[in-house]
């Protein structure tokens, strides 16, 4: 890569950067060129050239944000952690993109733009989904996942969870301690209500 070539993919990765960082705070709707240039420090027609418009830098903002958490999400799998550390991460893993990125924006971005939205399913279908049921075949040949279950109850189950996770967030951020809400929301994934655990 050349210096010009350096140059430019700097300058993108500021713009998107930027374009992130607005994202936090303000609704995509209510972000503008203008927005964005001023903050970056760059031309409107920088981003025009580079990007085309805004929608096709909102979308390019997030997909880079999804590669970033896919990457983040591969690493933890393959790092040194326990099956409950690990299914705790698949989980609770938007508690960490929502700290980022409000759960409205990132309904928003997705229900408004059809590539991004076949984008988010394709990153889910071919990464994250196969990743798990890796680590859930891995808990049941260490005994550490029932032999009673299948690797599709599994899945399920753990699906119905992180469909309600808006209302699993609400819920801990009314309660007088988060962290011991979500201890307590994985505790019941784990046994249920009744049932013990093994440490």
């Amino acid at each position: 890569m050349n210096g010009f070539e350096k140059r430019t993919l700097a300058i993108k990765e500021k713009i998107i950067e930027t374009t992130l960082n607005m994202l936090q705070t303000s609704e995509p709707k209510r972000i503008r060129i203008a927005d964005i240039a001023q903050s970056a420090d760059v031309s409107q027609v920088t981003i025009y050239n580079y990007f085309g418009s805004k929608e096709a830098l909102l979308r390019e903002a997030f997909k880079s944000y999804v590669d970033s958490a896919i990457l983040e999400f591969e690493m933890f799998m393959n790092g040194e952690h326990t099956l409950k550390e690990k299914i705790k991460h698949i989980l609770f893993v938007g508690r960490e993109v929502f700290k980022e990125l409000p759960p409205g924006t990132v309904r928003d971005l997705v229900h408004n733009d059809p590539e991004l939205a076949r984008y988010v399913e394709d990153m889910y279908r071919n990464y994250k989904v196969p990743m798990t049921v890796r680590i859930i075949e891995e808990g049941k040949r260490s005994g550490e996942i029932s032999e009673d279950v299948s690797v599709d109850s599994v899945l399920a189950y753990m699906q119905i969870h992180m469909n309600q996770y808006e209302t699993i967030l609400d819920a801990a951020q009314r309660s007088e301690n988060p962290e011991s809400f979500f201890d307590g929301i994985t505790r019941l994934f784990f046994y249920g209500i009744c049932g013990k655990s093994d440490e």
